[in-house]
């Protein structure tokens, strides 16, 4: 499906924010749910694994992971890296873990909904 929409970036990029101020919260916990992680390292995965769909700025996620730590769904702890520099490490919580599968089944519900509704009729 990504390969459809390649080409057409101008059309899309405000489509694109939109969806993706929607979705930040829960491709967070989903790259948490994997392994803990440092604000970089999010952004660097998210980016990797959207596969240009979509590029993260680090500012981007910093105000949803604070807020995502007020709402108890992940927390955060000052670590030494390997590099020996210190980082503040989020891990999601069992909350999170909960938020996660309801954000999973809400998008992947809408997306059904999507591609029902778009589809060509049978002419």
């Amino acid at each position: 499906m990504y390969q459809e929409l390649q080409g057409k970036e101008s059309t899309m990029n405000k489509t694109n924010k939109e969806l993706m101020g929607a979705s930040t919260a829960v491709l967070i916990l989903g790259i948490l749910a994997k392994a803990p992680s440092y604000g970089y390292e999010i952004v660097k995965r998210a980016n990797e694994e959207s596969e240009n769909l979509f590029v993260w700025q680090e500012g981007t996620i910093y105000p949803v992971l604070h807020k995502l730590e007020k709402d108890d769904q992940v927390h955060s702890r000052w670590e030494e890296s390997e590099s020996g520099r210190k980082r503040k490490y989020y891990y999601i919580t069992a909350r999170g873990r909960e938020k996660l599968r309801e954000g999973a089944l809400a998008w992947k519900g809408f997306y059904q909904v999507v591609l029902k509704l778009a589809e060509e009729p049978n002419a």
